[in-house]
């Protein structure tokens, strides 16, 4: 049980890690420093400082964060610095922190519902078979570093690892593994491949290059923080190679935004959601864009679903929406799981919304906790 510093209230649904519900934290003019002050102690897990891209002489302007890089200052994201040149901190934009693996189809996708690799949408241009394509493989590409910083990161451990220990992946690495006959797909996720944009770009052009007239599509899993010029190019790839762009948007408000992440990341993932949503007319199947929600227990609530809903519906009734249940993780290990009760609020909001393409995720985390 939880319990709100400012209004007293009471509620599982309330993280005492937090201390605020949610109406009192979209009623904050600024956030408060204690709840920074979460963010500078979580980001140091990461090998990151809370000093990182406030001092430097250089802007990256890669992410929102618009860091200002210097010799020993390295970005929020912990991946660029500047020493008389914008720098890779592995001394290459050819290297990055993190992982591959080959994940057979039907994989545990985002999209799910209209992945080429499970459903067939886009046969014979962008998937193998008319009805998925068991016993072919998903090229996971799991990036360690992450421009926002999420109390409720699912992939911490992976990302903590992965720096601690310099797990690296080479481009050349990734296009080897993609040139595998059975690679269909590659989906960058992690983290996020925000940061390392650079590396996914190369490693997805040189690629497609190499496999021309082969069903290979690239999709990202991202939060949509990513520079918009950059996020083109991106949503280009995955047009051309009948990939999918799946961003999470994380909530509605700007102070709730920030508190769960970090960044007041909400204006810069919508302005990304339209530049995406503007291009998917020029391919019919499949999608070229899914919006994932995650449904954090207090704080994603009906009134910031309500307000995702109308912006949707305002930019294009059919994306695809798909609903994801909170699992306890990470910073964010004192809120319950989604309850079905929450969820079901949340699939008949969309709907009254005219959404009409609306999923659940994962089912099998919700539970019945809360009301």
């Amino acid at each position: 049980m939880g319990r709100c510093k400012r209004c007293g209230k009471e509620s599982i649904t309330i993280s005492n890690l937090i201390g605020y519900c949610a109406d009192c934290i979209r009623a904050f003019e600024s956030i408060p420093k204690e709840l920074m002050g979460i963010h500078i102690s979580t980001r140091r897990k990461f090998n990151v400082s809370y000093l990182s891209g406030l001092k430097g002489r250089f802007k990256c302007n890669i992410c929102l964060n618009n860091c200002s890089l210097g010799k020993e200052v390295s970005g929020l994201c912990g991946n660029y610095i500047y020493d008389e040149g914008f720098k890779s901190v592995l001394g290459s934009f050819d290297l990055a922190y993190g992982s591959w693996y080959y994940d057979p189809h039907p994989t545990n996708c985002v999209a799910f519902p209209v992945c080429p690799a499970i459903t067939g949408l886009g046969y014979p241009k962008y998937s193998l078979r008319p009805n998925g394509e068991v016993g072919y493989y998903n090229l996971a590409v799991f990036y360690a570093t992450c421009s926002l910083n999420c109390l409720f990161c699912q992939n911490w451990y992976g990302r903590i690892e992965a720096i601690r220990t310099s797990q690296i992946i080479a481009v050349d690495e990734l296009v080897n593994a993609a040139l595998n006959d059975k690679v269909t797909c590659i989906c960058y996720f992690g983290g996020d491949p925000t940061p390392n944009v650079i590396h996914a770009m190369r490693a997805s052009r040189e690629t497609l290059n190499k496999v021309r007239g082969r069903v290979l599509r690239i999709c990202w899993e991202t939060n949509g923080t990513v520079n918009p010029s950059i996020m083109r190019e991106m949503a280009r790839i995955s047009l051309e190679s009948g990939g999918i762009v799946k961003i999470d948007l994380k909530a509605w408000t700007p102070q709730v935004y920030e508190v769960l992440t970090g960044v007041n990341a909400a204006e810069r993932v919508m302005e990304n959601i339209k530049l995406v949503a503007s291009m998917a007319d020029l391919r019919d199947s499949p999608p070229l864009l899914v919006v994932s929600i995650l449904l954090v227990p207090g704080y994603v609530d009906e009134f910031e679903v309500s307000n995702i809903a109308e912006f949707i519906s305002s930019v294009n009734p059919e994306i695809p929406v798909v609903l994801l249940a909170f699992h306890p993780h990470f910073m964010l290990n004192d809120l319950p799981r989604t309850s079905r009760d929450h969820m079901y609020k949340a699939i008949k909001i969309m709907r009254e919304h005219g959404i009409k393409h609306v999923y659940v995720g994962n089912e099998w985390l919700l539970g019945n906790d809360y009301s």
